[in-house]
C-alpha cells in the first residue's frame, strides 16, 4: 500500500513537467526576406498552418535572409547536414543533385504555372524524380515561364543575338544559346547588380521576382518571349521527418504536396498579374510581345531542346511521357 502511494506521488509530481514540455522546434532556412513572394506563397501558408494545428507539438521557426546560409545553391546541403531541418531550394542551381528536374524545366511543354506546378507535384508523389530520396518534399512549385528583361531594347528575337542573358537552369541555357544569345547562369539575387554594372544585357526571369529582387529598378525593357519556368521546392530532411511523432508527421503531410501547390499557384499568380499591370502602366518602360514570326522561331528551338533531352536516355523519354500524360489529364479536366 505504502509503495502504491509513493508511486502515485512520483507520477503526480512528474505531470507538470510533461505539461510544460516544449514543442519540437524545426528550423527553416530561407535566403530572402519575409516580403518575398516566394516566402508569402510557398513557405508562409505551410508554416502558419502547421504551427496552428500542431501547437504544443511542433513549431517551425523561419530564419530569413540567409542566416543559416546565404548561398542559394547550398540550401539542399544545409538540410542534409542538419544545419536546417527545412529549406527553400532552387533545384536549377544544383542540376547534378536534381538531374531529373530537367523534365519540368523543358521549354514550351507547359502552358502556365498551374500545369507545371501540378505536374512537378505529381512526379514527386510518384517518386519519379531522382535526387529527392533523402528529402521529404513539402512543396514542389514552378513559376510562370520566364521572359526577358534588361537595360537594352529587345524588340524581336533578332535583338537577342550576341546579348548576355542570365538564365536559371540548363534547359534555359540551351534555349537561349539556340536563339543566338550568350547564356549566363546566375543566382537570382545577383541579377540586379549584374545588369546595373553592365555584366548582363538582360535576364530571363518570371514577373514576380522582378519586384522581389530589385530587377525592376534597373531593367526597363521587357520582351515577353516565354522560355521555361523555374522549379522551386520546400524540402525537409527525411530522417528528421521520420523521427517526429506520427501526429506531427500527419500534420506536415496534410499541408504538403497538392495542398501546398494550390496555395502557391493562387498567391503567386496574383502577384504576377500585379507586376504585369505595373510594367504596362509605367511610361518609362517598353513592353514588347513577340510577333508570330518570333514565336515560330522560338517554338522550333523549344522542340529541338526537348527532343535532344529526350534522346539522351530511355529514362528521360519515360519522364517526358509521364509529364505529357499529366498535362493531358489536367487539360482534359479543365
Amino acid at each position: 500500500m505504502r509503495r502504491t502511494i509513493v508511486q502515485f506521488i512520483i507520477a503526480a509530481a512528474l505531470l507538470p513537467i510533461a505539461a510544460r514540455s516544449e514543442p519540437i522546434t524545426l528550423k527553416l532556412s530561407f535566403f530572402s526576406s519575409n516580403r518575398s513572394m516566394s516566402y508569402i506563397a510557398a513557405i508562409k501558408p505551410f508554416v502558419d498552418a502547421v504551427n496552428a494545428e500542431a501547437k504544443g507539438l511542433v513549431e517551425i521557426e523561419v530564419d530569413f535572409s540567409g542566416v543559416l546560409g546565404k548561398d542559394i545553391a547550398q540550401q539542399p546541403q544545409l538540410v542534409l547536414d542538419g544545419t536546417a531541418d527545412i529549406a527553400f531550394v532552387v533545384p536549377g542551381y544544383t542540376p547534378d543533385q536534381f538531374p531529373d528536374n530537367a523534365v519540368v524545366e523543358l521549354p514550351g511543354l507547359f502552358k502556365d504555372m498551374r500545369e507545371a506546378t501540378l505536374t512537378y507535384t505529381d512526379l514527386i508523389a510518384r517518386n519519379a524524380l531522382n535526387g529527392y530520396q533523402d528529402f521529404f518534399v513539402i512543396g514542389a512549385y514552378v513559376t510562370e515561364p520566364e521572359t526577358i528583361h534588361g537595360r537594352v531594347a529587345i524588340n524581336s528575337i533578332d535583338d537577342l543575338k550576341g546579348k548576355r542573358i542570365r538564365v536559371n537552369n540548363t534547359s534555359e541555357f540551351a534555349v537561349i544559346e539556340k536563339l543566338g544569345a550568350i547564356p549566363v547562369q546566375m543566382p537570382i539575387n545577383d541579377i540586379a547588380g549584374a545588369i546595373s554594372s553592365g555584366k548582363l544585357d538582360a535576364a530571363a526571369v518570371s514577373r514576380t521576382p522582378l519586384s522581389d529582387y530589385g530587377i525592376i529598378r534597373v531593367a526597363t525593357h521587357h520582351y515577353f518571349l516565354e522560355t521555361n519556368g523555374a522549379p522551386l521546392a520546400l524540402l525537409m530532411n527525411r530522417k528528421r521527418f521520420e523521427m517526429l511523432p506520427k501526429a506531427a508527421q500527419d500534420i506536415i503531410r496534410k499541408h504538403s504536396g497538392e495542398w501546398a501547390a494550390m496555395r502557391f499557384i493562387q498567391l503567386y499568380s496574383a502577384s504576377d498579374r500585379e507586376v504585369m499591370a505595373r510594367l504596362q502602366a509605367e511610361p518609362q518602360r517598353t513592353v514588347v510581345l513577340p510577333s508570330q514570326r518570333d514565336l515560330e522561331i522560338a517554338h522550333a528551338a523549344f522542340k529541338s531542346v526537348v527532343a535532344e533531352w529526350a534522346a539522351k536516355s530511355a529514362h528521360n523519354r519515360d519522364l517526358l511521357n509521364l509529364a505529357e500524360t499529366d498535362i493531358a489529364t489536367l487539360r482534359k479536366a479543365e
